[in-house]
């Protein structure tokens, strides 16, 4: 059995890991780590788990017993798994860390939309993007994995095979994505209160979201010159789900779009490219890992409309980062994945 921490057990993310891996067939919790929950039994945090399976305690985030796990799963703000990775690595403990904190590989970058010093410059080059769809052989041997951020995860996995294929305007890249409000995190604040969530809709951070940077840093691998990206994230009236729009302008008129995602994600695990006229919804992914992906051309053809869903909770953060895991350990990919969604 894989032994597995996670610090930031409280948080939606975490939740998140913990409803996952305690189903998985091939993982024993050993430590689950919270301050804001430091020494409250685990089904205290979360009462879905029930008495007879909760009874793990959880523990300091800086708990030595971490240092005994196989791997530790980061579920925690920025800055906090670089100041705690080293000391995890040298005792050899793979990590997944869902937090931003080694996504961008220019540190200076990471500071200037992050705000503070980093504290760990040396281990970014050493991290691993964890996207599997195309990163899948370095995270076999990966010791640290920088799980992608939901938005993030969705606008690449819409964007690459097009990107890849170079048969799209680079420089007129549009994504618009809207996410539930989980995907806020889980601390207290009034914009994310019922009453200003409920029958209400509203774009944020028009001028400059952190997973920009994070996204053309994952399209721009695929281009010799720089993509350019139009990017307004939204807030809709629901718990969780993410779903993107991208829009593309195509070089070829006679371009079939729709044959370029099948065969880029014909051998995909969780990746499924939707029938012509099938249009994704979120609730299609509610609880899942899967991401549905339909693809269109406008009337006139030369625009190549894409519409991608993912859960934000899921595929988007703690279901990508066990699918990471899977592959590190040399397991099936999709084991303790393959869950229906949720319905209504």
């Amino acid at each position: 059995m894989i032994s597995v921490g996670i610090v930031g057990g409280s948080g939606y993310a975490g939740l998140e890991l913990i409803r996952i891996l305690y189903d998985h067939p091939e993982t024993e919790i050993s430590v689950v780590s919270s301050r804001v929950d430091d020494g409250k039994a685990l089904n205290e945090v979360y009462r879905g788990l029930g008495s007879r399976r909760g009874k793990l305690v959880v523990s300091n985030p800086d708990a030595p017993e971490l240092k005994k796990c196989d791997v530790v799963f980061f579920a925690t703000p920025h800055g906090v798994a670089q100041k705690k990775s080293q000391e995890l690595l040298d005792n050899g403990v793979r990590i997944i860390d869902l937090s931003p904190d080694f996504r961008l590989k220019d540190v200076k970058d990471w500071e200037h939309w992050y705000g503070m010093k980093h504290t760990a410059p040396e281990l970014v080059s050493e991290a691993v993007y964890g996207l599997p769809e195309i990163n899948a052989q370095k995270i076999r041997t990966a010791q640290l994995v920088a799980n992608p951020g939901c938005y993030a995860t969705a606008i690449q996995l819409g964007f690459l095979p097009l990107i890849a294929s170079d048969e799209i305007d680079n420089k007129k890249l549009i994504a618009d994505a809207k996410s539930g409000i989980s995907g806020a995190g889980r601390s207290a604040n009034r914009d994310n209160l019922f009453g200003e969530i409920s029958e209400n809709f509203r774009a944020y951070s028009l001028k400059g979201h952190r997973h920009h940077p994070e996204i053309l840093q994952g399209l721009n691998d695929f281009t010799s010159e720089k993509n350019s990206l139009v990017f307004v994230p939204h807030v809709m009236p629901a718990s969780r789900g993410i779903f993107a729009t991208l829009y593309a302008t195509a070089r070829n008129r006679n371009l079939n779009p729709h044959a370029t995602f099948e065969k880029w994600y014909e051998k995909s695990k969780f990746v499924e490219v939707l029938s012509a006229g099938v249009y994704p919804e979120t609730r299609h992914v509610r609880g899942t890992n899967n991401c549905l992906i339909s693809v269109n051309n406008n009337v006139l053809g030369d625009q190549i409309i894409v519409l991608v869903v993912i859960d934000n909770l899921v595929k988007g953060a703690a279901g990508q980062a066990v699918q990471n895991m899977n592959i590190m350990f040399g397991l099936e990919e999709k084991l303790g994945l393959e869950k229906l969604c949720l319905l209504p």
